[in-house]
């Protein structure tokens, strides 16, 4: 699984990078950057999911 971020429905909150601080990182404005583009390990995942459930505008998936 990967992990994906839908730039047009992000509002820049920054609640996936601070859920899943491994995962993203967000720039000055709020907005997040993808830490780990490869397959994400069993932790990375966890954290992922935590990340998908905590953004307000369902602005981040998983996929394969």
């Amino acid at each position: 699984m990967k992990v994906r971020i839908d730039a047009a429905r992000c509002e820049g909150r920054g609640y996936c990078s601070r859920f899943a601080p491994a995962l993203f990182e967000t720039d000055d404005d709020g907005y997040p950057r993808i830490l780990v583009t490869d397959d994400l390990d069993d932790e990375q995942l966890a954290d992922a999911r935590t990340a998908v459930s905590a953004c307000p505008e369902q602005a981040i998936s998983l996929h394969d």
